[in-house]
């Protein structure tokens, strides 16, 4: 009986496995042939890598190539809008919305959504169980001049409150929260996370 339930056990973990590891697939952006990883949380597919499409009003933190390639590339909200590929979209303030339920909420879903790694410590709560592996891409004031790397995460969303501003979420190394501000203008370069159509 014992090794029965042992065995009932292990299907019940290898089946769950197996069920999210399909939950995981990719992108080919064919505009530059660069592939992202996605993942698919709930209802909704979201690319699993911020994104590193060269853009008018983007750039590399610190205009470095390697934190492109690290971090992805910066938007000002303007360009954020044009950014995603056919066939994907920025994600409105409910999807963003509807993400941070489908991970928890918004006082744990943070840590969900956080990669493990390449974060400054003590990067609260961090599991990236939902394969979403957010990173700490920093971002690039009005006036060009960089900050937070490692330490705070931004996304822009489609949601414009005025003419100078919009809704952005972040994540911070010092908490599980995803968090929705309005603190930076349009003319702030972070981070473009795309959702599927």
């Amino acid at each position: 009986m014992r090794g029965k339930i042992f065995l009932i056990f292990g299907l019940i973990l290898f089946t769950t496995s197996l069920s999210i590891a399909q939950k995981d697939s990719s992108y080919t952006d064919n505009r530059d042939g660069k592939i992202y990883k996605t993942v698919k949380i709930g209802t909704q597919t979201w690319m699993a890598e911020n994104l590193n499409y060269q853009t008018t009003d983007s750039w590399c933190y610190n205009d470095s190539t390697a934190n492109c390639t690290k971090y992805g590339r910066l938007y000002t909200w303007k360009a954020a809008l044009k950014a995603c590929p056919s066939g994907w979209h920025l994600p409105s303030d409910t999807e963003w919305a509807v993400l941070s339920n489908n991970s928890g909420g918004k006082f744990i879903s943070g840590g969900n959504l956080k990669s493990v790694s390449s974060w400054a410590k003590p990067n609260t709560d961090a599991t990236n169980s939902s394969g979403f592996s957010s990173l700490a891409g920093g971002f690039r004031s009005g006036d060009g001049k960089y900050g937070d790397v490692g330490y705070q995460g931004c996304w822009w969303s489609s949601a414009e409150i005025d003419t100078n501003y919009a809704w952005y979420r972040v994540m911070t190394n010092e908490s599980s929260y995803l968090l929705k501000y309005n603190l930076f203008s349009k003319s702030f370069g972070v981070s473009v996370r795309c959702i599927k159509d």
